[in-house]
C-alpha cells in the first residue's frame, strides 16, 4: 500500500527537495502540496526542473491534510504548532522540518527563538528524529521534530566518542561551514550574490539558534549537561555542511582504537560512512546524497580528537533525513528514495 504524502511549505528549498525525493519513492505517493503565497500555481512555475515531471498545483493547507497519511511541514519557526494539532486530531503522522518540535526545554525555545510553546501536550508527543540514534522511538512516533542541519552533522560526529565516555566534554569547539541554501529561499543582504561570491566569514558567533539543539543531543548522549563553543560560517557554495569538531580526550588512545570505536557504532548504518584513516571528509562527496561522511584525526601532542563531519544540508540535514524518518515510521526500507550518491565532479 502506498503512503499518501503531503507537504506544507513546498515552495521553499527544503520543501522542493521533499518534492524531488518523494517523486522517486517506490512506496510513497505525493498527493498534495501547499505554499501559502502560491495557491493555484503549479510548482513548475517556481521550479522549472519539475516541468512535465511534477505538475502539481499548490492547494490549501486543509486540503493537503485531508488527502495525506503523512504530512511534512517545511515552514519557518513559529508556524507549525497549530498545523500539527490539526494533523494529529485527524490521526495523521507528521514530520516537522522547522525548529518548533526539536527542543525539549520550552525555556530554550523562548530564550533562543523568542517564542513560547502554546500546547505542551503536543511537544510531549514529539520525538527528536535523529534517525541513527533514535530509531526505536521513531518507529512508534506520530510526530517527529526533524533535526537541524548543523546538529545532524555534529551529533553524528560526536556520538560514539561521548557515548563511550572517552571525553568529559568540558571544552568542545565546533567550527562549521554551510552552503547558502541553509539560510533559506528568502534573499537578504548577506546572501545576495555580489556579497556572498568570493566571500567567507563566520556569522552569529556563539549566538546561533542551533546551539541549544546541539547541546541537548550531546547532553543526552553524555548523560550530563554539556556546553559547546559553536561558530558557523557561510561558504560561497549552494549546498553542504562541513563541521570540524575539536574535543579533548580523557585517556590516551590510539587513532586506530578510535577508528574501531566509531566502526563498532556505525558499521551497520547505511548513511554514515566512516572514512579510512588518513582521508578527510569533504562536502563535495556528499552533495545530493543522504550520507554523512566522518573522518577522524588524532592530535597526539594535545590528546585531542579532531572530527570532520560532512553532509548535504538540504538532504541529510533536512529533506533526506525527513524521508528516512518516514521510512522508519512506516517500517519500510530505510533507504527508499535515498540511494542517490554524489556527482563525481
Amino acid at each position: 500500500m502506498q503512503i499518501k504524502c503531503g507537504i506544507i511549505g513546498a515552495s521553499g528549498y527544503a520543501g522542493s527537495e521533499l518534492v524531488r525525493l518523494l517523486h522517486a519513492h517506490p512506496e510513497a505517493t505525493l498527493v498534495a502540496i501547499n505554499a501559502r503565497s502560491s495557491i493555484g500555481k503549479s510548482i513548475h512555475e517556481l521550479y522549472p526542473g519539475f516541468n512535465e515531471c511534477v505538475n502539481m498545483v499548490f492547494e490549501k493547507e486543509d486540503q493537503v491534510i485531508d488527502k495525506s497519511d503523512c504530512i511534512f511541514i517545511s515552514l519557518p519557526h513559529g508556524f507549525s504548532e497549530p498545523i500539527v494539532a490539526k494533523c494529529l486530531a485527524k490521526n495523521k503522522k507528521v514530520i516537522d522540518l522547522g525548529a518548533d518540535f526539536r527542543l525539549v526545554d520550552s525555556q530554550d525555545y523562548e530564550d533562543w527563538y523568542h517564542m513560547t510553546y502554546k500546547d505542551m501536550t503536543l511537544h510531549q508527543q514529539s520525538v527528536y528524529g535523529l534517525s541513527e540514534i533514535h530509531r526505536e522511538q521513531i518507529k512508534e512516533a506520530h510526530l517527529i521534530g526533524n533535526p537541524g542541519c548543523y546538529p545532524t552533522s555534529i551529533a553524528l560526529g560526536l556520538y560514539p566518542l561521548l557515548k563511550a565516555q572517552f571525553s568529559d566534554a568540558k571544552h568542545i569547539i565546533i567550527d562549521a561551514k554551510s552552503g547558502t541554501t541553509g539560510a533559506g529561499k528568502e534573499s537578504s543582504e548577506s546572501s545576495h550574490f555580489p556579497r556572498r561570491n568570493e566571500a567567507f566569514a563566520p556569522y552569529k558567533i556563539a549566538k546561533h539558534r542551533h546551539t541549544p539543539e546541539i547541546e541537548q543531543m550531546l547532553s543526552e548522549t553524555l548523560g550530563k549537561k554539556c556546553k559547546i563553543t559553536f561558530v558557523p560560517h557561510l561558504l560561497p557554495i549552494n549546498r553542504g555542511i562541513i563541521s570540524t569538531i575539536y574535543v579533548d580526550l580523557n585517556k590516551s588512545i590510539t587513532e586506530e582504537a578510535l577508528y574501531e570505536l566509531y566502526h563498532s557504532y556505525y558499521k551497520d548504518e547505511k548513511f554514515v560512512r566512516l572514512l579510512p584513516l588518513g582521508n578527510v571528509a569533504d562536502v563535495k562527496f556528499v552533495q545530493y546524497s543522504n550520507y554523512c561522511d566522518i573522518s577522524l584525526h588524532l592530535d597526539e601532542r594535545n590528546n585531542t580528537l579532531i572530527i570532520v563531519s560532512a553532509i548535504d544540508n538540504m538532504i541529510k540535514g533536512a529533506a533526506g533525513q525527513a524521508i528516512q524518518n518516514m521510512n522508519i515510521m512506516y517500517k519500510i526500507n530505510e533507504d527508499s528514495a535515498l540511494t542517490m550518491i554524489a556527482p563525481s565532479f
